[in-house]
């Protein structure tokens, strides 16, 4: 690893581990909760514990002035739930556009088992290899989805965070398969630390529950958006998060932390 990735990949973390807020979600959600006044929440959650916060190129604007020197990560593909096939993320950046958004990392989405995955696995591919030339990490989301997938294998989501690291990826993002013990098998799939999708809101103790049994397997943080920038505290929600992110805390010390028990 080259000294500039090094040193990035410090500026989205904290000692090896990620608490990430994606925000990236206006291009497939639309407009929704949370992200209308996104330089509200994107100051509450970067004050909660935020290590980073994820946009398309186009908020970068709107992310600098308000992220209280957290990291910034600029997502490169996406689709939207109103087209044929939310499934089919394309490109909407490059790397040098990321790099000229002032973004500290890049982040990349695919569907292992859609009939998307081999132009997504190509294009993950070019993504790497163009950020390694400018020392740029890479944060792969690789998700188990497709006919007769389940998501939340943990079979199928070792193998994507295996593919994840085997085309360059230097974090992976993925589902939680529900449990610690079968997530085990996920972070042991790969070398490359594995951290957390949040998913659909399942409330406070459910969300903390989640965190704290990844965080036992091996997981070495989260990449949580709605659960967090949809929350009637999105300041809070990140101050508990990253008590079991960073302080190892338990879920009820996290809910203590946050004000939230």
């Amino acid at each position: 690893m080259n000294t500039g990735k090094r040193a990035r990949l410090s500026r989205i973390g904290t000692g090896g581990n990620y608490l990430t807020v994606p925000m990236d979600h206006g291009v497939t959600l639309g407009p929704v909760a949370g992200l209308k006044d996104i330089e509200s929440t994107i100051d509450e959650v970067t004050r909660g514990g935020a290590d980073a916060v994820l946009t398309q190129k186009g908020i970068a604007g709107r992310v600098h002035p308000n992220k209280n020197d957290a990291g910034y990560i600029v997502h490169l593909n996406g689709s939207t739930v109103i087209g044929p096939d939310e499934n089919d993320k394309r490109a909407t950046g490059t790397v040098e556009d990321a790099i000229r958004a002032g973004a500290d990392a890049v982040s990349f989405h695919i569907n292992v088992g859609s009939d998307h995955e081999p132009d997504q696995l190509t294009a993950l591919s070019e993504v790497t290899s163009e950020a390694e030339r400018y020392g740029m990490p890479v944060l792969a989301m690789a998700y188990a989805r497709g006919p007769g997938v389940d998501g939340h294998d943990p079979e199928a989501l070792g193998h994507a965070v295996r593919i994840a690291e085997e085309l360059g990826a230097d974090v992976v993002k993925t589902a939680y398969s529900g449990d610690s013990e079968s997530f085990e098998h996920v972070t042991a799939a790969t070398s490359k630390p594995v951290i957390i999708a949040g998913g659909s809101p399942e409330g406070d103790r459910t969300t903390l529950e989640n965190v704290r049994g990844a965080m036992d397997a091996g997981g070495r943080g989260v990449s949580m958006g709605r659960s967090i920038f949809q929350h009637d505290d999105p300041y809070a929600i990140a101050r508990a998060v990253s008590a079991v992110v960073h302080d190892d805390a338990s879920v009820d010390e996290a809910l203590e932390r946050g004000g939230l028990d």
